[in-house]
């Protein structure tokens, strides 16, 4: 199963101050809006997104080509999704669960 690009997804408080922090650690915005409270950074292969009043916590976030097929895949295993992709249209896509621990897991076809 291809999960696609990895990234982690941050509930801020401020977004400003978030990326003026990240900023310093050297990663630089390559997409998003501050205006519209998100924004994705960039450091090499590492991929960071800020998201301010969007996220209740922080979210590991997959971005597969096919969120569809890993959702029959998922099912298939047992796993249990909170929320489900419409199986009936194609294009961009998500699905949200729940790891052992509570943490949200995104995956997010665009």
């Amino acid at each position: 199963m291809n999960l696609g690009v990895f990234s982690i997804s941050l509930a801020v408080k401020d977004i400003k101050t978030s990326r003026e922090f990240y900023e310093k650690l050297g990663f630089e915005a390559f997409d998003g809006n501050e205006a519209e409270n998100w924004l994705m950074l960039r450091n090499g292969d590492i991929l960071i997104g800020l998201f301010q009043d969007m996220f209740e916590h922080n979210t590991l976030t997959f971005n597969p080509q096919d969120v569809r097929g890993i959702q029959k895949a998922l099912k298939q295993k047992g796993v249990s999704i909170i929320k489900e992709a419409d199986e009936t249209t194609t294009g961009p896509e998500h699905i949200v669960l729940m790891d052992p621990d509570g943490n949200p897991i995104l995956i997010d076809q665009h």
